[in-house]
């Protein structure tokens, strides 16, 4: 299923790209905020499994034909945060299986300034045009008001809730 190398995604006010090696340290510091990480497994990355994380991504293109960018701002450059598809072989939640997943995860400092949508309308954009035949999904804690404002916003609709490592998370699909 690959398709081309990882992109890099211009918007208004965004640039999507690839991750490189320099975002390490943008990444460390936003997987090692509690407010980044309260809704997505509720613990702190350490420096390997954010290393790892960053070697994951960039293997999923080659993998996969699709993955993570970072987003920066363009016009500063500023790291906003994280935003991508994956199939990360979770096992046990019926609804996944063939559906890349999307997800993100943005800066405290850089949230409620409408970033999350315009990086998840262009990534969504990119999506339909490179695989137009793929349902895609996306896994939300139900706490998570936000994420699942902007899924839904997004075309995302709910497709019910499972346990996944011990907490019920909610299950969203959007059709192709």
């Amino acid at each position: 299923m690959p398709s081309a190398p990882p992109i890099e995604i211009a918007t208004s006010r965004l640039i999507l790209r690839p991750p490189q090696v320099a975002d390490f340290p943008d990444m460390r510091r936003i997987w090692g905020d509690a407010d980044v990480v309260r809704f997505i497994g509720g613990h702190i990355f350490s420096f390997e499994e954010v290393w790892q994380r960053l070697l994951r991504y960039r293997g999923l293109w080659a993998i996969l034909g699709y993955g993570y960018w970072t987003i920066r701002e363009g016009g500063t450059g500023d790291f906003v945060g994280e935003i991508g598809f994956a199939d990360w072989g979770r096992q046990g939640i019926s609804g996944l299986e063939g559906r890349p997943e999307c997800g993100w995860a943005l800066s405290p400092d850089k949230q409620g300034k409408g970033y999350a949508g315009e990086a998840l309308g262009a990534a969504l954009a990119w999506f339909d045009a490179a695989f137009p035949s793929l349902e895609s999904a996306c896994i939300i804690n139900p706490d998570n008001a936000r994420s699942i404002r902007l899924a839904t916003a997004h075309g995302f609709g709910a497709a019910g809730t499972a346990a996944y490592k011990g907490a019920t998370i909610g299950l969203f699909v959007r059709p192709a």
